[in-house]
């Protein structure tokens, strides 16, 4: 098999392609690189440029006409950004991923895999949340993720192509051969903050105290990116059998959850990461940072029904991973970016 990875060069992208080669399946990646590293495409099939660029993918097409399915990664994600640039945030994952569906239609693409967000369903009263759960994105990234789902739906109602949608929950870790991992230096999530703090001696920000969590902290499903990435394969092999299963009978949209089941407070995210590095981590509360919600995690069991896929990965496995990462992505990645 051989695939089209949007986005491929990127965090999750770049571990997506990197267990397709794993299993046999041929990526090829596309990636502008506003965010994704050209290292993470070594050794690859790699197109620099942008998924509206209509010429650029039928270029693609006509040198692979064998790609059987599409992976979309292609989106800015970081929530405060979008607060900060809503219209740069609805152009990159509205505008030019609608007309990304366009040029792939003009060139026979009929299996399409989106990268959605666990961050565009309603906060229920445990946090917990299934594919039938109430959609609510607080931000202007979840609204993007929930508005270009609404359109795929609508698309693929046509019958011309098929989706299957995978909401993500809050990846960590990094791929275990550290291929790739988080390419920025100074992440935003709270697990990146952490690791930031715990190399430069500083404070961690608890960001957020009075949700109504167990402790006051905001609640989130932490997946292992390569989990994830794993699900993707499964989702590539499983793809036709997702519409015949009676879940998926007679639709050509279906929305599959990428979670652990667990949900993990920031207080004990902070307790599981000194379990792992042997000495607490210094933390002082703040408020909340914009655009910001209480969270949530996943329940239900359709990804394994559907794509035969359960995580593998602990919590303190995808903690060891990402420090481990952080240790060498120096080493990987230009130390000027």
């Amino acid at each position: 098999m051989k695939i089209l990875i949007a986005g491929g060069a990127g965090f999750i992208g770049s571990t997506v392609a990197s267990a397709c080669l794993d299993a046999g399946i041929e990526p090829v990646v596309l990636d502008n690189l506003v965010t994704g590293r050209r290292e993470f495409t070594a050794g690859r099939t790699f197109y620099e440029g942008d998924i509206a660029d209509g010429r650029l993918i039928d270029e693609i097409f006509a040198a692979h006409p064998d790609i059987e399915a599409v992976i979309d990664c292609a989106a800015l994600i970081v929530v405060p950004e979008s607060v900060a640039q809503p219209l740069r945030y609805y152009t990159e994952n509205v505008a030019k991923g609608i007309t990304f569906l366009g040029h792939l239609a003009r060139n026979g693409c009929r299996r399409f895999i989106f990268s959605s967000s666990a961050s565009i369903y309603a906060t229920a009263d445990d946090f917990s949340v299934d594919e039938t759960s109430e959609l609510a994105p607080l931000s202007p990234y979840a609204r993007t993720k929930a508005l270009f789902e609404t359109a795929l739906e609508d698309i693929s109602s046509t019958g011309e192509i098929r989706v299957v949608s995978l909401r993500y929950f809050n990846p960590i870790g990094a791929d275990p051969k550290m291929r790739s991992g988080l390419q920025v230096r100074r992440p935003t999530h709270a697990l990146g903050k952490m690791i930031e703090a715990h190399r430069l001696g500083e404070t961690f920000q608890i960001t957020g105290v009075d949700w109504p969590t167990r402790d006051g902290s905001g609640i989130r499903d932490y997946v292992h990116v390569w989990d994830l990435a794993e699900a993707h394969v499964q989702a590539l092999r499983r793809f036709d059998s997702v519409f015949e299963a009676e879940a998926g009978a007679g639709s050509s949209y279906q929305v599959v959850n990428l979670g652990t089941g667990t949900g993990t407070t920031v207080r004990e995210l902070l307790d599981a990461f000194a379990d792992v590095t042997g000495k607490p981590l210094p933390a002082v509360e703040t408020d909340r940072r914009p655009g910001d919600n209480a969270g949530a995690y996943s329940r239900g069991e359709r990804a394994a029904s559907l794509l035969d896929w359960r995580p593998r990965y602990s919590l303190e496995e995808g903690i060891r991973d990402s420090l481990t990462w952080f240790e060498k992505r120096d080493s990987i990645i230009d130390t000027d970016a």
